[in-house]
C-alpha cells in the first residue's frame, strides 16, 4: 500500500477540488502562489510543500499581504496529534494567523482536512492562558541568586530555586551542625519551605534525628564538599 507523497505537485488536485467544492474558483501558480482561488472578491492562497518549515511560513506570511486567507497545505504526518510537539506547531500556525490543510493518501484516493482555519490571533487571550505559567517563572527566577546554569546548557544539571534553597540550608548544616526548620527560620530562612525541603528529602542530602532536627546525610557531605572544591 503506498501512501508516501513522491512531490509537492501532488497535492495540488485534492486541494484544488476541496476548494472547487465551497465554491472558489481555483488557478496554479498565478505570481508564484501555488494555489490561487476567488470566491465573490474573496482570495484565499495555498502554499503546498511536503513538510512544515520555516521557508514555507515565512512564504506564507508574506502571501499575508495581498490575500484574505492564507493556508499551507502538507500530508498529514506520522505524529501523535495529543503530543505537546504537535500542539506548539499549531500554536505557532494560529500565532502567525495562518490556515493548515492536511492531505492524506491511501491507494489512489485522498482526503482533505482543514485542521486551522486562518483567523485573527487573541494575543489578550493567549497573555491571560499563561498567567500561571508566568507567575510560576517569576516566582522561580526571583528565588534564585546563584548563577550556575549556563544558557543552553543540555544534560547537567540545573541550579533551580528549590536546589539553591536545599544547597543553602545544607552549607548551614555543614557549618552549624543538626538544625530543625523552626531554627532555620529564625535565621531567615523560609519556615514552611525549609520544612517541606527537609521532610521530604529529595536529593536525599539530609537524615532526620528526633523531635524535628535533622543534620546531613553521607550524599549530603559529599555533595557540599563537592560544590565547594569547585567554587573554591
Amino acid at each position: 500500500m503506498k501512501k508516501d507523497f513522491l512531490f509537492e505537485e501532488e497535492l495540488y488536485k485534492p486541494v484544488r477540488e476541496y476548494l472547487l467544492s465551497i465554491g472558489y474558483d481555483v488557478k496554479a501558480e498565478v505570481g508564484n502562489c501555488d494555489v490561487f482561488a476567488m470566491k465573490d472578491e474573496k482570495i484565499a492562497v495555498v502554499e503546498l510543500k511536503k513538510g512544515l518549515t520555516i521557508e514555507l511560513l515565512v512564504q506564507a506570511t508574506n502571501r499575508q499581504k495581498f490575500a484574505d486567507l492564507v493556508y499551507v497545505a502538507i500530508p498529514k504526518p506520522k505524529i501523535n496529534f495529543f503530543s505537546k510537539k504537535w500542539k506548539d506547531i499549531c500554536n505557532l500556525i494560529r500565532r502567525l494567523q495562518l490556515g493548515l490543510i492536511l492531505v492524506s493518501k491511501k491507494d489512489n484516493e485522498y482526503a482533505v482536512k482543514i485542521a486551522i482555519e486562518p483567523a485573527p490571533f487573541d494575543i489578550k487571550k493567549s497573555i491571560n492562558s499563561g498567567k500561571k505559567k508566568r507567575n510560576s517563572l517569576v516566582k522561580e527566577f526571583k528565588g534564585r541568586s546563584l548563577e550556575d546554569n549556563v544558557g543552553g546548557s543540555k544534560g547537567k544539571k540545573l541550579m533551580t530555586a528549590y536546589r539553591e534553597q536545599s544547597i543553602k540550608i545544607a552549607e548551614y548544616m555543614m557549618e552549624n551542625g543538626p538544625t530543625s526548620a523552626a531554627k532555620l527560620s529564625k535565621v531567615g530562612f523560609e519556615h514552611k519551605k525549609t520544612y517541606s525541603i527537609l521532610y521530604k528529602n529529595y536529593y536525599g542530602w539530609f537524615k532526620k534525628l528526633d523531635k524535628g532536627m535533622y543534620e546531613l546525610s553521607e550524599v549530603g557531605v559529599e555533595e557540599i564538599k563537592n560544590r565547594l572544591l569547585l567554587i573554591g
